[in-house]
């Protein structure tokens, strides 16, 4: 039993992950997208008379490899459907199912940004636009979309030299609003938070839709906590929230 707890510790330290869910309390890793609707959702189920859920927040590529090396997460909320499907065939999760589906979007923290150009095709082939961030595509869904949106337009070879690739998709809304990039290929969910009304978007229509999916992992020491709160994820309370910030 010692070595066990020995070997929890270390993981814990390892990975800087705040220790696993005792009763009481779950811990979920969150895709970087849905940050701002996990809050409110986290809130309402706890004042439902739900348990403590703690969230980490990455990109999904990185909670994914964090989970198949023994990360302490209780709840997986990917932003794709792929990862959580490879967890399932490996037996590491209950079945998943999908809680949202977003869209991605060219963000500028710039209010007048938008009114500049007819559509983001032209802002981001502009001399002004000279650095554009797109979250890590090898690891974020959302920089994936953002990079296959720009395929379609024949535009991502010839912009090369303009992009900058943050971890995750929280971290590229982060470079827009700074001002660190003149321009961000973000979440919706980003553009309609109360920072991102400051700034401006356009719509993306040759990325694909992003759909998102969730798993309650095997190795939950809260089984019943978990799926509790993985059934609230698609209970009214969390779609009026989800639907606010862009989401279907």
């Amino acid at each position: 039993m010692r070595i066990k707890s020995l070997v929890f510790i270390a993981l814990v330290l390892f990975w800087g992950i705040p220790a696993a869910a005792s009763e009481g309390k779950i811990l979920v890793a969150v895709a970087a997208n849905y940050m701002m609707p996990f809050a409110e959702i986290a809130a309402a189920f706890e004042k439902e008379g739900g348990c403590r859920v703690e969230p980490v927040f990455s990109s999904t590529g990185k909670l994914y490899a964090q989970i198949i090396n023994h990360a302490p997460y209780d709840v997986f909320l990917a932003a794709d459907e792929r990862r959580p499907a490879l967890l399932f065939q490996e037996g590491l999760c209950e079945e998943p199912f999908v809680y949202a589906r977003g869209e991605i979007v060219l963000f500028s923290g710039q209010s007048d940004f938008c009114s500049r150009f007819a559509d983001w095709m032209e802002a981001v082939q502009s001399d002004a636009v000279r650095k554009i961030a797109i979250a890590n595509p090898e690891t974020a869904p959302y920089g994936a979309a953002a990079v296959a949106g720009l395929r379609e337009a024949g535009l991502y070879d010839t912009l090369y030299d303009k992009y900058v690739f943050p971890q995750d998709i929280g971290q590229a809304f982060q470079y827009a609003t700074t001002g660190s990039v003149q321009a961000g290929f973000c979440a919706l969910s980003s553009a309609m938070t109360d920072e991102g009304k400051k700034g401006c978007y356009f719509s993306v229509k040759q990325a694909p839709r992003i759909t998102q999916a969730a798993c309650v992992l095997k190795r939950t020491q809260n089984r019943e906590a978990a799926q509790k709160f993985a059934a609230f994820l698609l209970a009214q309370d969390s779609i009026r929230i989800k639907e606010k910030y862009g989401y279907r």
